[in-house]
């Protein structure tokens, strides 16, 4: 067990299911410096969008680093306005350029944008056809418009990412996700640090002697979810995936899921203002 640990998606292909994630790191320097520092950690899984906005110093921070292209898995977004058909196919390749990229790992539709997300998913269906990306999914999709969007699909998205830390566990979505094989991909997977003195992390983290963004990631880790934690701090990276040196016992898991209170941090899907 490693930072290199996969699960096998439902079309064969491998993702790191501890990966970085970018949101907020600024373009330039700063997201440039906390992909290398990951990459030289053993991460090999980075998550962007075109919404972050810094995507060329993610790109550049691969091609800069001694790891392979081959052995980093490079996810990104499609935004809502980028979305439709022809949009989508031209997003697309604006975020290979930028990546500096011939292909992408993962291609994501970044939000259910109604009346769009399923032509959007179409132009995903097609760019992995024709290689461009290694897998397709969704993002921030509840059980609703999966439905709607698996009554047309011809390649099964292979993973939903969505909001998902203690406190917002998402059951009804990984339920959903569980029996049609897709994985479930937390962001915001800290709950950006907003309730680390609950006293169920506290007590776990003094049981394990770790810190309580170990004992959620730990969580995420043994419950088979896949998660990007964010930081662009060297040291609070290594903290971040410490975590393969203990276990949490089947009474520590249910402490954990006994947190769960749907809150939520960022907007609810189908309360998002899409502008449409």
């Amino acid at each position: 067990m490693s930072l290199t640990s996969v699960l096998k998606l439902n079309n064969g292909t491998e993702i790191p299911q501890i990966g970085l994630g970018v949101y907020k790191a600024e373009a330039g320097d700063e997201v440039y410096q906390a992909v290398k520092s990951a990459l030289a950690l053993g991460y090999r899984h980075i998550d962007t969008a075109s919404l972050y906005a810094n995507e060329e110093g993610v790109g550049q921070a691969i091609k800069d680093s001694d790891v392979p292209r081959e052995e980093i898995f490079v996810t990104t977004k499609v935004w809502n306005d980028e979305q439709g058909y022809d949009e989508t196919k031209a997003a697309f390749k604006r975020s290979l350029e930028r990546l500096q990229m011939d292909y992408v790992d993962l291609y994501l539709v970044h939000w259910p944008v109604p009346g769009k997300f399923k032509e959007t998913y179409k132009a995903l269906e097609d760019l992995y056809n024709e290689g461009k990306t290694k897998a397709i999914g969704i993002s921030n999709f509840e059980p609703h418009h999966m439905e709607e969007l698996l009554k047309d699909a011809k390649v099964k998205p292979v993973v939903n990412q969505v909001e998902l830390h203690p406190q917002l566990q998402q059951r009804e979505v990984r339920d959903f996700c569980e029996k049609h094989d897709i994985k479930v991909e937390a962001w915001a997977p800290l709950g950006k640090a907003q309730y680390f003195d609950h006293p169920v992390l506290q007590e776990l983290a003094a049981k394990h002697n770790k810190q309580p963004s170990q004992i959620i990631v730990r969580w995420q880790y043994q419950s088979g979810i896949i998660t990007i934690p964010k930081s662009v701090h060297k040291e609070r990276q290594q903290e971040n995936v410490d975590i393969f040196d203990f276990e949490l016992s089947t009474e520590d898991m249910k402490k954990m899921e006994s947190m769960d209170e749907n809150k939520r941090i960022g907007p609810h899907p189908d309360e998002f203002d899409y502008g449409v």
